[in-house]
């Protein structure tokens, strides 16, 4: 029998994680519908280990999967062809990352990447609206592959203190939007972040390092980064070398 699910006012709290549907369910990790897209919801939802997740079409959905996915920044997986190109790329001129120079054509680009075994998208008008309010207070960011000129690759990301939630990547070029990964994950071991959310279990981000922890765990972890100080949201060249030999000039 499908469990019940929540129906939330605008105002009103979300439950306990706890009361996510169940593996058993037709959609584990579900929460709750309805509410707002508000700038203080989706604050008060990542602080807690809550995700909306919705197409068109549909009311609000909120998700609190368990087990939750998970990059430890420590455990991010270079290899070997990522590698030659982030060395590449750091070397040439008309290679760049930029962080929050252009969040609006990021998400967008993200919205119209088509995905394997997805029909649609789930970052709908009403999402793409929302974050851009949140990119304006200073907790929603995109991370950016420029070439000559041309973005080219990027994701987006929520951070509040030091936890960060990866949300989604798009690339126009081979490997752009890993190098804006790896750019984020040089950005998170230089300050202190130990892990990004990337919400739940696909194979492309299991090759990169990616893997499942407890929710318990999860939030533990959260509970403790979302009150230190914030991120300084630059990008600074020395990120490069916790991912990659230091350059040597002659």
């Amino acid at each position: 029998m499908t469990p019940s699910l929540p129906w939330l006012d605008p105002e009103e709290a979300f439950p306990p994680v706890s009361q996510s549907w169940g593996s058993e369910s037709p959609a584990p990790g579900l929460l709750a519908a309805g509410a707002t897209l508000d700038v203080w919801r989706l604050k008060a939802a990542y602080a807690n280990g809550i995700f909306p997740w919705f197409s068109q079409g549909q009311p609000i959905l909120w998700w609190s999967p368990d087990p939750r996915m998970v990059l430890h920044v420590d455990e991010f997986k270079v290899h070997r062809s990522l590698r030659r190109t982030l060395q590449k790329f750091r070397q040439l001129p008309s290679c760049e990352v930029r962080i929050d120079s252009n969040f609006g054509a990021v998400i967008r680009h993200c919205s119209q990447t088509a995905r394997s075994g997805q029909s649609g998208t789930w970052i709908v008008p009403a999402m793409i609206e929302a974050y851009e309010h949140l990119h304006e207070a200073g907790n929603a960011h995109s991370v950016e592959t420029w070439v000559d000129g041309q973005l080219v690759g990027g994701l987006y990301c929520i951070s509040i203190g030091r936890a960060v939630f990866g949300e989604s990547m798009f690339a126009h070029a081979t490997d752009a939007s890993k190098v804006a990964l790896a750019a984020l994950v040089g950005l998170c071991r230089t300050q202190g972040v130990s892990m990004i959310d990337c919400q739940q279990n696909t194979g492309h981000l299991a090759s990169l390092g990616a893997r499942e922890i407890s929710r318990a765990r999860f939030l533990e972890s959260v509970s403790r980064a979302r009150t230190e100080d914030a991120l300084d949201w630059s990008f600074k060249p020395v990120y490069w070398d916790s991912l990659l030999p230091p350059l040597k000039f002659a």
